[in-house]
């Protein structure tokens, strides 16, 4: 899918940012999102989707990536405001933040999904063009770098945070729903950090609750 387009119009010379995000299905944290612009020569080998790397690679192609890239940013939604306006907007508003914290105007984005960003999150440079690309950071290099970079930089919080909140075991899971997590859930109830809104935090009628108070004018 594609946006701003003209017929005939290519990209191949436009400064183009690779978009991706990390997080957007925790339990708790922030969602991260990554915003990279490449040169046309860089030596990356190994780059790929950050889910398909092990950790230390992840961690050694994030530093060549900061050395290489012509510019990177990251944007960042805490889990309050995913709670405050849903999670794919909280998605798009931190794609658009890292868009907009470039030290390069970017002309086209690739951003990975099925989704463009939407135009109120990039006030700062309207009439850019984009491009969703499903499975982009397996396709698009600069897809591939935002990816690492989110997911390193995310990874690296959730580590931080489990020193303050040690009872869920962050540092582990990272904030994603696994078994331990949701053990911990049961027996501490949720801290700080956690998105009340999502299923598996907070008990159902509690949830509910929660549901109703974050609506506007409640």
């Amino acid at each position: 899918m594609s946006e701003n387009l003209l017929p005939g119009m290519g990209t191949e010379n436009l400064i183009t940012a690779g978009i991706d995000e990390a997080g957007r299905g925790c339990l708790a944290g922030p969602v991260v999102a990554g915003a990279v612009i490449l040169p046309e020569e860089y030596d990356l080998p190994g780059l790929t989707d950050s889910k398909k790397l092990d950790e230390a690679a992840r961690d050694r192609l994030a530093v060549e990536i900061k050395e290489q890239a012509v510019c990177w940013s990251l944007g960042i939604s805490r889990a309050q405001v995913v709670d405050q306006i849903n999670i794919l907007q909280a998605t798009f508003r931190a794609m658009g933040r890292s868009v907009l914290h470039l030290k390069v105007r970017p002309q086209f984005l690739m951003v990975d999904g099925n989704k463009t960003i939407p135009v109120q999150y990039l006030d700062g440079i309207p009439g850019c063009r984009q491009e969703a690309v499903v499975k982009g950071d397996l396709k698009i290099p600069a897809i591939s770098a935002a990816s690492i970079l989110a997911k390193t930089f995310r990874d690296k919080l959730m580590v931080q945070l489990s020193g303050r909140y040690p009872d869920y075991g962050f540092e582990i899971h990272k904030g994603y729903g696994t078994k331990i997590h949701l053990e911990a859930l049961k027996e501490h109830g949720p801290c700080m950090v956690h998105r009340m809104t999502f299923k598996g935090v907070l008990p159902e009628k509690k949830k509910a609750k929660q549901e109703r108070m974050c609506l506007p004018g409640i």
